[in-house]
């Protein structure tokens, strides 16, 4: 089992398992769901997966967004709040002179496949632990089992330091292969477009990553505010009511540096699908950026953060770009002040994407000869 240590205020965070963004704990966890399936049908023993990782970055939404996306019944459950050991159990109850445990209402009751989703299973007390050592072991406890087709996957947060948790001792950690998310920005961006958060806030992280995770600013505290936020049109007309709605939940650096992003205007930059259907291309998308970027110095962290925008949104597109977004991108790679190494970035980052339909963009003449001569 392979471990990792980081240092924080309070000492050492103890990880299990490779720390890795999002995108390989996810192909790692359908990998292993898959796999323990292919065992089950063998008669073998299905091995329960655990995610590591720091509170608010997603481990939970990774878990959930899976489940769904392989069409599998998912059952959660947060032993945290079990008081009682009759919540992990079940109630006794006598029949035929026998006494047996009936499944709590969480165990799942139809077959899977399924995910079980014990959620922040280290900070459940010890009793509880100790408890669910039979269930991680067997997928049964006392007199009940889990459906067939049904696995565990369970997520922690690190031993050490500030968190309030249990350690578990190397007899429950041998049951469970393991995996430590860590927050990775791009990984973050692209999912934040598909799920549609507030564009003003996806700028925002791509401009200022150093004031994004700490021990209240994590990814979700930040989608909780960009929530918060979605219905004000114009922020700087209410910036005494987003500065409230940022203290609500982030840190003072973190508020502080959004309050100075929307003064300066940075929200109002022009969002991946009116670059795209723009029939003003010169007024209504290059002098806007231009306004924005082209200050005493060149504010190229503006720039990539646009640029990534606008790949994430064309790779979740699921038709093939018409004649006009074909113009406007073109007319978007060729902006004046947009620097060689970024566009450069920018054509790669567009042909290297699995989206089908982006191919066009190679194919295109204007494209590819900016392409082969970013290549000399």
């Amino acid at each position: 089992m392979s471990f990792d240590s980081t240092e924080h205020q309070g000492g050492q965070y103890q990880y299990y398992g490779t720390p890795t963004k999002a995108g390989e704990v996810v192909a790692f966890l359908s990998h292993m769901l898959d796999i323990n399936l292919s065992q089950e049908a063998k008669g073998k023993r299905k091995t329960p997966i655990c995610i590591w990782g720091k509170h608010g970055i997603g481990k939970t939404e990774i878990v959930q967004d899976l489940a769904k996306a392989k069409g599998y019944q998912l059952a959660y459950i947060a032993p945290a709040q079990f008081e009682e050991m009759g919540d992990l159990l079940g109630m006794p109850s006598i029949v035929n002179d026998e006494t047996i445990f009936k499944a709590p209402a969480w165990v799942p009751k139809t077959e899977g496949p399924g995910i079980l989703l014990i959620d922040d299973v280290n900070r459940a007390d010890d009793r509880i632990l100790r408890g669910i050592m039979q269930l991680l072991q067997n997928h049964e406890l006392v007199s009940w089992k889990l459906p067939p087709k049904w696995q565990i996957v369970l997520t922690a947060n690190p031993d050490g330091g500030d968190y309030s948790v249990t350690p578990m001792d190397d007899a429950m950690l041998t049951r469970m292969l393991h995996i430590t998310l860590v927050f990775d920005l791009l990984e973050w961006a692209k999912w934040a477009e598909k799920a549609e958060i507030d564009p003003r806030g996806i700028h925002f992280v791509l401009t200022h990553p150093n004031v994004l995770v700490g021990s209240r600013t994590t990814g979700r505290t930040l989608v909780q505010f960009f929530d918060s936020i979605q219905e004000i049109q114009d922020l700087q007309q209410k910036l005494p009511l987003v500065k409230l709605l940022a203290d609500s939940c982030l840190e003072e650096q973190t508020a502080k540096a959004f309050i100075t992003f929307a003064t300066q205007g940075f929200g109002q930059l022009p969002q991946p699908a009116h670059i795209l259907a723009s029939r003003d291309f010169g007024g209504e998308i290059e002098r806007p950026i231009a306004q924005v970027v082209q200050q005493a110095s060149l504010r190229v962290d503006i720039l990539a953060a646009i640029c990534t925008r606008l790949v994430n949104y064309l790779s979740l597109q699921e038709k093939p770009l018409d004649e006009l977004e074909v113009s406007n991108l073109q007319q978007f790679v060729e902006l004046p002040f947009l620097p060689s190494d970024l566009r450069l970035s920018l054509l790669q980052d567009l042909v290297q994407s699995s989206n089908p339909h982006l191919a066009v963009i190679a194919a295109d003449p204007g494209i590819a000869d900016l392409l082969l001569k970013g290549m000399n």
